[in-house]
Order: structure tokens, then sequence, then C-alpha cells
């Protein structure tokens, strides 16, 4: 009896110890879809270039600019972003809150589908967080400074490109003060995924996923 209730006892620890380790490979494939919703990884799906991006980028933005103040006097060429029920931002110490219309136009587009997507699911609110936006040749001479790899050939420079991060989101907190269940990290990065691929394949934007940055750099088409 004590050698089958061994043996029993050894089984049942084996079988947790399986079922742990294939709860962990799901949530790793998670980070990484195999095909969802015809994403074939990050990296492989969001893989538009530099040169792509620098293309419509030159074609639709606003000449490079040195400072924030001249963007401050660039009002009918530029949109000064602010936070809103759509999207969030972030601190934005290396760049400045203007987008081109078209540019703009696009991120409050994808913040409100986000949202949407998620309202879809059942799943609660939860904002897209901006990390970066316009900069200038004096953003990037600072950036340069702790980033040897920042670029001085950038979209980013036009006024036609943001990026979002899919690390981070900004919960929406219930008006009424009820607590509102949170959803992880790896499903919002999904939903946010799903909702660019469908703008990436409409032709909207270009798509670089960064791995280094933690985020999707979007320039608007």
């Amino acid at each position: 009896m004590n050698y089958i209730k061994y043996t029993t006892f050894v089984l049942s620890i084996l079988s947790i110890t399986v079922l742990s380790s294939c709860k962990k490979d799901m949530s790793m494939k998670m980070n990484e879809p195999r095909n969802i919703h015809g994403i074939v990884g990050f990296q492989r799906t969001f893989n538009d270039m530099n040169d792509a991006h620098l293309a419509v980028a030159q074609k639709y933005g606003i000449t490079p600019i040195e400072s924030t103040e001249e963007a401050e006097k660039m009002k009918d060429q530029l949109t000064e972003l602010i936070p809103n029920e759509h999207f969030a931002m972030d601190s934005l110490t290396h760049s400045i809150p203007f987008l081109v219309p078209r540019a703009y136009n696009l991120l409050d587009e994808l913040g409100t589908i986000f949202i949407d997507s998620l309202s879809n699911k059942g799943l609660n609110p939860n904002q897209i967080v901006v990390t970066s936006v316009l900069r200038t040749k004096d953003d990037v001479k600072r950036l340069r400074k702790g980033n040897g790899n920042a670029s001085l050939n950038s979209a980013h420079f036009y006024g036609t490109t943001f990026d979002v991060a899919y690390a981070r989101f900004k919960k929406v907190e219930d008006p009424d003060g009820r607590p509102m269940q949170d959803v992880s990290q790896d499903t919002l990065k999904l939903v946010l995924a799903e909702v660019l691929y469908d703008m990436q394949k409409n032709k909207k934007c270009y798509i670089k996923y960064e791995v280094k940055q933690g985020c999707f750099h979007i320039t608007a088409r």
C-alpha cells in the first residue's frame, strides 16, 4: 500500500509539473503568435523597412525643423496632440506632440478602433500609449548622446510618424468608481496587433515592430 501511495503521489507531482510547463509555453506563444488573424509573428508581419517609411514621410510630411519653436509657428501644417479618450501619451522626452493632419487622424482612428475592439471582445477599455512623435533636429542630437543608433534620417522628422507602445497601456477606470477587471498585457498587445494588421493590409500605414524600443513604429500613408 505504501508503494502504491508513493507512486500515486509521484504521478500527481509529475502531472502538476507538466500542466504548469504547458501553461508557461502557451504564455510564451502569446508573445509571438504563429497565426492569429493573419499575423505570423510580430517581426515578420510588421516589417516595413525604413526606406518605405521615409518615402511617404517625405511625400506627405513637413520639411524637417530645428526646434520646438519652429513647430509652434506651423499651426497650418501641424496638429498638436492632446491626450483624449482615444489615446494616452508618454512624457515625450525626445520628441514634441505634433503630427501632420493625416497622421493625427490615423492615430485617433487607431485609438478609437482599439477601444471598440476590446469592447466587442467583452474586455475592459484600455488606451494605447504614444511614446514618440515629431522629432526636431535638436531632439535627435540629444537622443544620439544616449543612443548612438538614433537615426539622422528618421521618418519622425516629417510629422507623419508616431510610435505606440506594445508593452504599456493605460487602463480606463470606471467613472462611477466600480472596480474594473484587468486585461493582460499579452491580450492587449494581440488586440492592438489585429487592429494594426487591418490598417497595414488596407494600406493606411507602414509599420515596423521595434523590439528594443518596445513599440510599433507607424507612418501614415
